[in-house]
């Protein structure tokens, strides 16, 4: 981890020391009065310490042991030529104020680490008192006034507006506002609204227009489950949700940058795009070279449904994996007009978590998405959750017909949205992922990925070794219990032989020491850890560029775990956010990821050299199979195939 001094602070400290001794001797030795030596003084030895700090935390100093030495070797004999000088000329020594010097590099940091350390404390406390034990899952601390303020809407302008913060796309000029050196645009649509006639229709173009509105509150979420644990149903939802937010620097440079677009998580059935782990002001207000873009899409019955053998079902030929295709809408949106909003159409990378992983991974086996991204970061989320065929699809939308009292498409669709929200919350456990429908997905994903469907595109490919128990403090104790338990059903029935035995047999063991529930839970968690190591290792194969990550810190909360919020957070440095997730950052492992994510999203390679990050050594993330570990804070490159799965046979099952 980040040390609270180095020997490069001591060097620096050498140096200051000429500027704080010579500062303050020179002009009293001039006669000048001591209110100007004291100027004088700090003038000279803040003047000092900045330019020697540039020089030996540079890179080029950094980077080689050869030039750190000749750096620290140089600055030794200046200080030695400066202490003959001072004790012959100016009858004074600088090692006194060195001393003074050391005692700063020294004690500023200690101070620094038991404040921040007191800090830490405080809100863990805090965080504790609300969750206590945290076997209710995410319990959000949100008021009123939260849900009100969040919960305002866009409108058109007419009249005068701030230009400063207005940016004209293809199809209309969006106002957004301030937010420190961050310019942020909330709320803007990206495709027709999909109700009335458009309700299970693919996304449709928005005209153009030259029609002024304001982009200051966010659109509404999709229609979705309402879990306990999802901060999400505080917000608004509606079928008109095709909308996304973007955030970019306040300084206009001439050069284009590079776009980070983030696809919420959410198990295909809630989330969305105002989820606080999903802002991205602190962000881009601290990396003003980014733009970051964040958006909805239409999910459950909305985006993942098979109406093919509904009566009338014909007209909607699309519902398959309409999720999808607003994604791909999106993403065209933003390559035809983020130029407007400083960023480069040419150099766009996609994060997406859980659900959000699986899309980007699906996507990017599309011939339909292909271009719309060079880059992607996908974490805990893989082919493995998506279908084979339409038939869960297409049960759910019989189920549909049953809740709703219809029996034809025509009925459906003169159905109010009220009456489809309450199906969705009672056919939760019957809703469907994408399809892997051979259209606009390849039938065999994995298969695509060797033959080189992805190509173009670097991967980052990230896993948790505590995912499941993020899960239970989303859905709750008790839709968890249900879903694992018809997951793991599932799995053992497409499985046979050894491995459907071993699995079995790991089950049977793990019941010795903990409950069945505990024991499949654990065992579906490696199931789908594999699927993700699978995805590195299949689009390896097929000759694209990828790095695995390895998440497994520990929770400050064991019950509510560590996985997509407190990766997310730390990633986007969004610190409130998490605490509202029931954890507290880390700040330092949040600088060195976020510093590891600039450089992937600007294409640049994956290494910190040495103090790049003032007190960290430096990290050169080599290339999969290889796995950027993060544990207990630090970081570190090693393999983790015997981290992932403790079932004999499984990973060479799900490798072949």
């Amino acid at each position: 981890m980040k040390k609270l001094f180095t020997i490069d602070d001591f060097m620096v400290a050498f140096i200051s020391a000429l500027g704080y001794g010579f500062g303050y001797t020179i002009p009293m030795y001039l006669g000048w009065t001591q209110p100007a030596c004291i100027a004088v003084c700090f003038a000279l030895g803040i003047t000092l310490e900045e330019l020697i700090s540039r020089i030996v935390f540079s890179k080029t100093v950094q980077q080689k042991t050869v030039n750190r030495v000749f750096t620290y070797v140089a600055i030794l004999l200046i200080f030695l030529i400066a202490e003959f000088v001072s004790r012959h000329l100016l009858g004074t020594s600088l090692i006194e104020d060195l001393e003074e010097e050391f005692a700063w590099v020294v004690g500023l940091p200690i101070v620094g680490f038991l404040v921040n350390l007191c800090i830490r404390g405080y809100r863990v406390r805090k965080i504790c008192k609300l969750y206590g034990d945290g076997s209710e899952g995410y319990v959000f601390d949100v008021t009123d006034r939260d849900i009100e303020e969040v919960n305002q809407r866009n409108r058109a302008v007419h009249g005068e507006y701030d230009v400063e913060c207005a940016v004209r796309t293809r199809n209309g000029i969006y106002v957004g506002k301030k937010y420190k050196e961050t310019r942020i645009f909330w709320g803007i649509p990206y495709a027709k609204s999909p109700v009335g006639e458009l309700r299970w229709k693919a996304p449709e173009p928005l005209p153009a227009s030259e029609t002024v509105f304001e982009a200051k509150s966010f659109g509404a979420s999709a229609i979705q489950v309402e879990h306990k644990g999802s901060i999400i149903r505080h917000h608004r939802q509606s079928e008109d949700c095709l909308y996304l937010n973007i955030a970019t620097g306040d300084e206009k440079t001439e050069a284009k940058k590079p776009v980070l677009v983030l696809f919420h998580h959410g198990d295909f059935t809630y989330g969305g795009s105002v989820d606080p782990l999903l802002y991205g002001e602190d962000y881009v207000n601290a990396n003003q070279d980014v733009v970051l873009v964040s958006f909805n899409y239409r999910l459950g019955i909305f985006g993942f449904i098979d109406f093919s053998e509904v009566p009338g079902g014909e007209a909607c030929p699309d519902t398959l994996n309409l999720g999808l295709l607003d994604q791909i809408a999106a993403l065209k949106w933003i390559r035809e007009n983020i130029g407007a909003f400083g960023g480069d159409p040419e150099r766009i990378t996609v994060l997406g978590f859980e659900s959000g992983a699986t899309c980007i991974c699906l996507l990017a086996a599309s011939e339909q998405a292909r271009g719309l991204f060079r880059r992607a970061f996908v974490f805990d989320g893989s082919p493995e959750s998506a279908c084979d065929t339409p038939d869960a699809s297409r049960a759910l939308a019989k189920a549909l017909l049953k809740e709703t009292n219809t029996s034809t498409m025509a009925e459906l669709l003169h159905l109010d949205t009220e009456a489809l929200k309450d199906a969705v919350q009672r056919l939760w456990m019957s809703m469907c992922t994408p399809t892997c429908d051979g259209k606009l997905i390849p039938k065999q994903v994995y298969e695509a990925y060797r033959n080189g469907a992805a190509s173009g595109i670097e991967f980052i490919v990230g896993i948790t070794g505590g995912g499941m128990q993020v899960i239970r403090s989303s859905v709750g104790s008790k839709n968890y219990k249900d879903a694992v338990k018809a997951a793991v059903d599932d799995l053992q029935g497409d499985i046979d032989g050894s491995v459907a035995e071993a699995m079995r047999a790991y089950i049977k063991a793990q019941t010795l020491t903990s409950s069945e529930l505990e024991a499949k839970s654990e065992l579906y968690g490696q199931w789908t850890a594999l699927g993700i190591y699978r995805v590195a290792a299949k689009l390896s194969q097929g000759g694209n560029k990828v790095h695995l990550m390895y998440w497994d810190e520990k929770a400050l909360i064991e019950n509510l775990g560590s996985g997509t919020a407190d990766v997310l957070a730390t990633l986007l440095g969004n610190s409130e956010a998490l605490q509202m997730y029931g954890s507290v950052m880390n700040a330092d492992l949040s600088e060195m990821l976020r510093a590891l994510l600039l450089k992937f999203v600007s294409g640049d390679a994956l290494q910190l050299y040495r103090n790049e990050i003032s007190g960290f050594d430096g990290l050169d993330w080599e290339a999969f199979p290889q796995a950027l570990i993060v544990e207990d804070g630090k970081l570190a490159c090693d393999t983790i195939e015997d981290r992932i799965t403790e079932v004999k046979g499984l990973l060479d099952y799900m490798l072949k």
